[in-house]
């Protein structure tokens, strides 16, 4: 807490709060009031399993790293600590929270450079989140989501920190072109997977089970009232991640 004014005692006021110096000038008595300090602790959870490895244009690894160096030199400006954990089907790394712009820097570094060839688990990396996190902070979650049974530490997870879905996408995923063979690496189950677009039952089939998994997710979140963003790896961020904030600054005004 810090101080903030004084304004005149009322009935039920803690006494310990009045300023007594005030009081003898005015002849009147006067209490100090407070109010929260505003640094935050903004934690960045990202997924770097292997299927953030795939990209059309740019990977989703590195649209991850980009949206992390926007949010962590946002926490910079605002003088807030900001912190990393990246897993996969384990927890690859924890940086605690710092302020600093070297600290933004090493955040961005360690995002693009920690490898890691395995399979993913949101339930595993939330669970470690709530154990080392103990103070309230805004969390983004940031990942494909190609995973399951993590809903109910979701929720948990919702109720302890201000939790941000970050849902990272590739357009190749939900939409398959009708020209040629498209070969997919399966880097989480170590498959390739082909796909030919001018078969359109098994094209839409593969593309289909991507869009269900995302509108479970946007059900999920909403059932939940959890904050979330969409980006494309071919699409600009910016002004959507803009936008987002804006929405939010007036949702808790």
């Amino acid at each position: 807490m810090e101080f903030s004014e004084v304004r005149e005692y009322q009935s039920g006021d803690d006494i310990k709060t009045i300023d007594w110096n005030v009081s003898a000038r005015y002849g009147n008595l006067f209490v100090k009031k407070f109010i929260e300090e505003r640094e935050l602790t903004i934690i960045l959870l990202i997924d770097i399993s292997g299927s953030q490895k795939f990209g059309s244009q740019k990977s989703k690894i590195d649209l991850a790293a980009e949206l992390s160096g926007v949010i962590s030199f946002s926490a910079l400006k605002n003088n807030d600590r900001i912190g990393v954990i990246l897993f996969s089907d384990k927890i690859e790394k924890f940086i605690p929270p710092k302020k600093g712009k070297k600290h933004c820097l090493r955040i961005i570094s360690e995002v693009l450079s920690t490898k890691a060839e395995y399979g993913t688990d949101i339930y595993l990396s939330l669970d470690y989140l709530n154990r080392v996190i103990k103070k309230r902070s805004i969390v983004f979650l940031i990942s494909d989501f190609f995973d399951t049974d993590y809903e109910k530490l979701l929720k948990i997870t919702s109720k302890k920190h201000d939790l941000i879905l970050v849902n990272i996408n590739d357009p190749l995923e939900t939409k398959i072109p009708d020209s040629g063979i498209f070969h997919f690496v399966d880097a989480e189950r170590a498959k390739d997977i082909y796909v030919d677009g001018r078969d359109y039952i098994f094209a839409e089939r593969f593309a289909k089970s991507e869009r269900d998994n995302f509108k479970h997710l946007e059900k999920t979140a909403k059932n939940m009232g959890i904050d979330m963003m969409n980006f494309y790896t071919d699409k600009p961020y910016i002004l959507p991640l803009i936008n987002f904030f804006k929405s939010r600054e007036k949702k808790f005004r």
